[in-house]
């Protein structure tokens, strides 16, 4: 081989290494920490970010940008041991009266007692969807993949790949849904001890403070909106600014329909659609449509 061609074969990995690099995410260009005094932290050169709560406060996060649909992915790893009480919310939002909103919300609990995954989801400013799961893993353990596809067809939220949820457009059938407002991702994590465990009987343990969730590897394969406009070139279809326009279209094939399935028999453990009591004027619409 000639000192050129040699030269070449160990460019091009260098290259590749170099490029892989600079496409890494850093929470710096990406997010904000608006509130907690110091307990929100950017760490290990830009790839970690943390939030801590004491008695005194929580701490939150938004990102720089807008979103007006996508698919956002981030790993969690939660507040370990007795997390009774805290609330690690993780979620997209619009502002307004008549706001949209995606949640994820964590709700602690004691030592070996599992997480409850709360899921919502607003349009117009009106909620009251929730569901509610439990994880098939510990989530203090490790960084899990937690994720919101957003398309003008249906939300879908996963966890490392695997559907939980899926809520559709049904505005055909009087349902509104999030298409027209863009959001922003927000976090927190914060003391709701008069509801988050068991209705509010069991309070935060003070003694295991400061509690403090840990994210990394954020993704954003979205429409950036930015001073009333979209970075894709419609709402129809995605620009070439979105590396990857797959997720506009996007619905769950057979698999993952199956894998749906799994997890609201076996993990599900509250669901509004169920809830007659609380609607005594009957199910929302929505409830009804297969």
């Amino acid at each position: 081989m000639s000192s050129s061609g040699f030269k070449f074969t160990l460019l091009v990995p260098l290259m590749v290494a170099c490029l892989m690099a600079s496409s890494a995410r850093n929470f710096h260009n990406d997010f904000d920490i608006t509130w907690g005094d110091g307990r929100g932290k950017i760490v290990n050169n830009g790839e970690v970010l943390t939030l801590s709560l004491d008695k005194a406060s929580g701490s939150g996060f938004q990102s720089k940008n807008e979103y007006l649909f996508g698919k956002i992915d981030m790993q969690l790893k939660l507040v370990p041991g007795n997390s009774a009480g805290t609330v690690t919310a993780y979620y997209l939002s619009s502002k307004g009266s008549t706001w949209d909103e995606i949640d994820f919300e964590f709700l602690g609990n004691l030592s070996g007692d599992p997480y409850i995954l709360h899921t919502n989801v607003f349009s117009q400013g009106k909620g009251n969807r929730e569901q509610q799961f439990y994880l098939w893993f510990d989530p203090t353990a490790d960084f899990h993949t937690y994720s919101i596809l957003w398309n003008p067809q249906r939300i879908i939220f996963s966890v490392d790949g695997t559907p939980i949820r899926e809520f559709k457009n049904m505005e055909s059938f009087g349902v509104p849904f999030p298409k027209n407002q863009p959001m922003r991702i927000y976090s927190s994590l914060w003391n709701a001890d008069d509801w988050a465990t068991r209705g509010g009987l069991v309070k935060t343990d003070w003694t295991q403070a400061p509690f403090t969730a840990s994210y990394r590897n954020f993704n954003a394969d979205a429409c950036v909106w930015s001073n009333g406009a979209s970075s894709c070139k419609s709402n129809a279809s995605p620009s070439s600014a979105s590396t990857n326009s797959a997720w506009f279209s996007q619905e769950m094939d057979s698999a993952k329909q199956q894998r749906l399935k799994w997890v609201q028999k076996n993990y599900m453990i509250y669901n509004y659609c169920n809830d007659a009591k609380r609607f005594p004027q009957g199910l929302p619409p929505e409830c009804n449509m297969s």
